[in-house]
């Protein structure tokens, strides 16, 4: 076990906190609520970004980017949106300074305060909605499909690096359509290409759902999910996508004339995913010892340490055949560092790339190169292994995909073995308290029931899952009848 590490049994949020400190993820910032990502965090969510980015393009979504400010009279416009997010929003209402005549510093200008004041964007379908009223006329403009990066910023009172922040950054796609039926197939859509990142890029076992009316992001008449496990046996909302119905449209009067000439209103969705994946890479994978990257998403995939002694001739033959090595493996596309630092021992090399989870570590000493061969270690199991330097190159590529391969089995399986099913009020705390995870249970539909089950016990229905079983049963709190089972979990 690392000693720089609080151990995940002993305190699991503390853990965390110095696993994204101590593992370069993060910083704290000197604006409460806010983080300084660092550029080993940043490189990871670079490469999700890169993949994301891809996939919405092969599904026919361009990039737009719209203003960080909103005119407060738009959020009004859609009742249930300025609802659920009147008490996070940040308001812009002068927008100058100057020096206190009294001498205390600087003030705020009280001759420049803003005709009507600005949120600072806490999510941007009214800004972009009040934008494609001036760019939907015709059925011929349709679909629109338009993603943004960008930053949001939600006035959060508890936060914690990743997981939950006053700022952070995402991608939040905004589609309008035709047809009820296209934004439906729009939704479900993006879902899926969520669900294949998280599985085949993150990792991560992945249960694509429906979200509960209490659960719903709000002014959606649907929120589809998909739900990850953390290795504390706490869910994570993983993303999300909305079908909006009218409602936007309505709200803004986006307006389109169909093919029969008749007027309607366009049909909406809205899509994204955070940074808030990252702090879901670092729970689901990582142990005592540090970070556990997946191979794909991984900032630095392969290190190369030289194992120096004081012989000249054997420093210049590892120089020389670690680069050879260094440039076979850049040309099959994997990301990989020679180490060759003097500044730092061997012994702390390996300890800093464990702890920074780089998934393939190569050692290599004199008597490696006597032997034709290297110490390759991987990352996930910590498993050595000498590798002849003939074909080292194509057993590097394939062990990076067994880890890959090998990290999602792991978290499936831990996945698989905490979903749990509760028949009776007794057994659904006891398995909340005592194992974690998801706890399939009945539920009678109704949001009471899902309000008092949440302040008694802190879970909630984290979805109900797409490929659900039908079920007959009673409900665990109230008895009531039930026609399926929901996923619930206590969650970040």
């Amino acid at each position: 076990m690392s000693e720089i590490l609080t151990s995940r049994e002993q305190d699991y949020a503390q853990w965390y906190n110095d696993l994204v400190l101590k593992g370069g993820l993060a910083d704290y910032s000197a604006v409460r609520g806010c983080m300084v990502i660092k550029p080993h965090g940043y490189a990871l969510w670079e490469n999700m970004q890169a993949q994301l980015d891809k996939m919405f393009k092969e599904t026919g979504h361009q990039n737009a980017y719209f203003p960080l400010f909103i005119p407060k009279g738009y959020l009004s416009k859609e009742a249930a949106h300025v609802d659920g997010f009147a008490k996070e929003c940040a308001v812009v209402t002068h927008y100058r300074l100057k020096n206190d005549p009294n001498g205390s510093g600087v003030i705020v200008d009280p001759d420049a305060k803003l005709e009507e004041e600005l949120i600072v964007r806490p999510t941007s379908e009214t800004i972009i909605w009040s934008t494609y009223k001036n760019w939907v006329q015709s059925y011929r403009d349709l679909p629109l499909l338009i993603n943004q990066w960008a930053n949001v910023v939600r006035w959060e009172m508890r936060t914690r690096l990743f997981l939950r922040t006053a700022e952070f950054l995402w991608q939040e796609g905004h589609t309008a359509h035709a047809t009820k039926d296209e934004a439906v197939a729009e939704t479900r859509q993006m879902l899926d290409v969520y669900a294949k990142f998280a599985e085949e890029y993150m990792a991560l076992p992945v249960i694509r759902g429906v979200k509960t009316a209490n659960e719903r992001f709000a002014g959606a008449e649907d929120t589809y999910c998909i739900e990850a496990l953390m290795q504390d046996g706490k869910a994570l909302q993983a993303g999300t996508s909305h079908f909006l119905g009218q409602n936007f449209a309505k709200a803004f009067d986006v307006t389109f004339t169909d093919k029969d000439n008749k007027i309607d209103h366009v049909w909406a969705t809205s899509w994204g995913v955070s940074t808030r994946l990252v702090g879901a890479l670092v729970m689901a994978h990582s142990d005592d010892d540090g970070l556990v990257l997946p191979p794909k998403l991984a900032p630095l995939q392969v290190v190369i340490v030289p194992i120096y002694n004081k012989d000249a001739a054997a420093r210049e033959k590892i120089d020389n055949t670690a680069t050879v090595i260094k440039k076979e493996l850049e040309a099959k596309g994997i990301r990989v560092k020679y180490d060759n630092d003097d500044n730092t021992r061997p012994g702390w090399k390996f300890a800093e790339y464990e702890l920074r989870g780089i998934p393939v570590r190569i050692a290599l000493g004199a008597r490696d190169m006597e032997n034709k061969q290297a110490e390759v270690a991987r990352r996930d199991t910590k498993e050595k292994k000498a590798y002849s330097l003939d074909g080292l190159t194509e057993n590097i590529a394939q062990l990076l995909e067994d880890i890959q391969n090998n990290m999602f089995a792991k978290a499936l399986d831990y996945r698989n073995e905490h979903i749990t099913k509760a028949d009776n009020w007794d057994d659904f705390v006891k398995i909340l308290d005592e194992k974690g995870g998801f706890v399939a249970a009945h539920w009678d539909g109704t949001g009471e029931t899902e309000d008092k089950i949440k302040e008694m016990t802190k879970a909630t229905i984290r979805c109900i899952p797409l490929d659900n079983e039908q079920e007959e049963g009673k409900c665990i709190l109230t008895g009531n009848p039930s026609g399926q089972r929901v996923l619930f979990a206590r969650a970040y």
